[in-house]
């Protein structure tokens, strides 16, 4: 990612730190709502798992948040965070593809609040066209690229069928769509660099849990035989 500190200037900032940006913005939240006024990067290492110096790291990224000795302003740091992870503002999205994934997108209510407002839903199912979900009307996918143009949506979010995604990436390549959040089995990837691609692979992470799952049970298994081999005087 690019980030823009001083007008003439370009800081590139990794994906990891990004990624652990949303972590962070929770974590204050968090504070904010059990009226914590400050934290300095020791007590936000306990809560989230990072050390103090990670965070410290990360955080200067962007600029200048804590003071020595007082540590952390947690209202402005929260603030501040929103900002960079562009959360000071709505964000217009369209979903494409009611079926029960999507469905359950749009009945999620967390998007709204954090300002991810689905104002639309696209099927190709005769029986859907013209209900609604959560109050969200469902048109047909004939009108996403129409729908696109005029409502100045931001970011489209596919959940259609494996076999459909390719189409609907052709389409919303079409637009002026600033994103689209992928979570078809589907690697999408167009021409137009413009178009920021979120691809999200649910089987892939079900896949690391089951490792570790796996690897556990391992490690449970060789801690005994240790044991029994050792046995403790």
């Amino acid at each position: 990612m690019i980030f823009l500190d001083q007008p003439d200037e370009i800081k590139r900032v990794s994906v990891a730190v990004i990624k652990r940006l949303p972590k962070y913005y929770e974590c204050l939240g968090n504070l904010l709502k059990n009226n914590v006024e400050r934290v300095s990067s020791q007590e936000l290492s306990k809560i989230l798992g990072f050390t103090a110096s990670q965070i410290r790291q990360d955080l200067n990224n962007f600029g200048e948040f804590g003071q020595q000795g007082y540590g952390y302003n947690v209202q402005q740091l929260y603030l501040e965070i929103s900002k960079i992870l562009g959360l000071d503002t709505v964000h217009k999205m369209v979903l494409i593809g009611a079926g029960n994934l999507g469905q359950a997108l749009v009945n999620y209510g967390e998007f709204r609040t954090h300002g991810f407002d689905i104002v639309a839903v696209f099927d190709t199912n005769p029986a859907l066209i013209g209900r609604k979900i959560n109050n969200v009307p469902i048109y047909s996918t004939e009108e996403i690229e129409y729908f696109i143009k005029e409502n100045e949506i931001d970011i489209a979010v596919m959940t259609v069928p494996k076999g459909e995604a390719e189409k609907v990436a052709g389409i919303l390549e079409k637009t002026r769509i600033r994103g689209i959040w992928n979570f078809t089995p589907v690697e999408i990837k167009l021409e137009n660099e413009d178009i920021l691609i979120e691809n999200v692979h649910l089987i892939d992470s079900l896949f690391t849990l089951s490792y570790r799952i796996n690897e556990n049970k391992l490690q449970k298994r060789l801690l005994k035989q240790k044991r029994k081999i050792f046995p403790r005087p």
